[in-house]
């Protein structure tokens, strides 16, 4: 569960890059310059990488900090997070 703080940001992030992706593709579109176009979209990246933080912080906090606690679930814990950094370095 997001906390209502953590959830109101990412929320807000998203809907920027909702945003930042329409312009892309109307910029596609209009056949801008293509450094506009990989300016555009390396700043959707940077946006994106934003609420991957607001959401990697929210899991941290509530989930990973209670699976830490049941030593039944720290190996899933682990997983978890093994697979998003693997998933983040690709």
């Amino acid at each position: 569960m997001l906390t209502q703080q953590l959830k109101k940001r990412s929320v807000h992030r998203a809907k920027i890059i909702r945003g930042q992706l329409d312009g892309l593709i109307k910029a596609i579109e209009r056949e801008e310059y293509c450094p506009e176009l990989l300016e555009q979209s390396l700043s959707i990246q940077r946006s994106l990488k934003s609420l991957d933080a607001f959401l990697l912080e929210n899991h941290l906090i509530s989930h990973v900090r209670e699976q830490m606690r049941d030593s039944k679930k720290v190996k899933k814990a682990v997983g978890e997070l093994i697979r998003i950094y693997t998933l983040s370095n690709k």
